[in-house]
């Protein structure tokens, strides 16, 4: 939430409050229609004026926003977690609870930290676990305050969201080189570790600013980096994929005996559109009429040419109209 994304959301609410909503709107069929939606917090909202990088602080209407375009619960253990502090991370998860969004990755103490977020979707017990790979060289205030990304420590954590019930076990990484399209040895290292368990079912992961591969590892559905899905980033400052992010719809299918499994991902290329920020399925938006043709079509490109085709892994749609 950079300050000229901030400062388009005080735009569309008049200047008299902060309106996040018209950003998502394109892409709230696709958020709704998901049994369970998750989405990535990368930055603080916290008490105090809105701030952006290094130390983020984003308006607490952003909370409602992601209530309003369909999502369920959030995720918050990223890079920027503790730009705000202690305060931030409390404050965050005020804004989160009172839109009426579940969250993991940042607990307020060690009871919170402890327990795992398990969601009953239609009667499938899911965990959402999820870690950071860093915080910025900011110091973590308490061993708590925000999940660090270790294999070992995640498998523990898996093996105890199973034993609280779990039929499935979804762990997401805030982890990788920023703006490299191909993960980092380390992401592979604790994937390929991560996937050899039977506690897992699949990984998500965010942070690089750019999409990154879809891959079966071990069996299991791996989406090393959605990209971003809002932001300031372009290619003037960034990267030529910046811009671009997807939205991962993984199909989770129960077999014989409770045992679940993600049976198939189709990912939906999406682009953000500048002044307004409003984030595009480019698919649709073609189809539509909507934005710069040339950008799309470079984008939707760009998005496949790294995440890829395989079997059960597609993007939606299977081809530009």
């Amino acid at each position: 939430m950079h300050a000229p994304v901030y400062g388009r959301a005080l735009a569309n609410g008049d200047g008299e409050r902060y309106d996040f909503r018209p950003m998502f709107a394109e892409i709230r069929a696709f958020v709704t229609q998901a049994d369970l939606a998750v989405c990535h917090v990368e930055t603080p909202m916290a008490d105090g004026p809105p701030s952006g990088y290094p130390l983020f602080n984003t308006p607490r209407a952003l909370a409602g926003a992601i209530e309003d375009s369909g999502w369920d619960a959030c995720t918050t253990a990223s890079n920027h977690a503790l730009d705000q502090g202690r305060a931030g991370i409390a404050q965050t998860h005020r804004a989160l609870e009172r839109a009426g969004l579940q969250h993991t990755g940042t607990a307020t103490s060690r009871a919170d930290g402890d327990e795992p977020l398990i969601v009953d979707v239609q009667g499938v017990k899911i965990a959402l676990l999820v870690y950071t790979e860093s915080t910025n060289g900011l110091p973590v205030p308490d061993p708590w305050a925000v999940n660090i990304m270790d294999a070992e420590a995640i498998l523990e954590d898996a093996r105890a969201a199973r034993r609280s019930g779990a039929q499935a076990v979804l762990v997401n990484l805030h982890a990788g080189t920023e703006y490299a399209h191909e993960p980092s040895p380390a992401q592979r290292r604790i994937v390929r570790r991560l996937t050899r368990s039977p506690t897992v079912t699949a990984v998500i992961g965010q942070h690089v600013h750019v999409v990154q591969p879809i891959e079966r590892v071990n069996g299991k559905v791996v989406v090393y980096g959605e990209g971003n899905l809002v932001s300031n980033q372009t290619a003037a400052c960034c990267a030529p994929g910046a811009q671009d992010g997807l939205i991962a719809l993984l199909v989770l299918t129960i077999r014989g005996g409770g045992d679940v499994r993600v049976e198939r991902v189709r990912y939906v290329p999406v682009h953000v559109r500048r002044p307004d920020f409003a984030v595009l399925p480019v698919g649709e938006a073609l189809e539509d009429g909507e934005g710069d043709r040339a950008a799309l079509r470079a984008s939707y490109e760009r998005t496949v040419g790294v995440v890829g085709r395989a079997e059960g892994i597609s993007p939606l749609p299977a081809e530009l109209p």
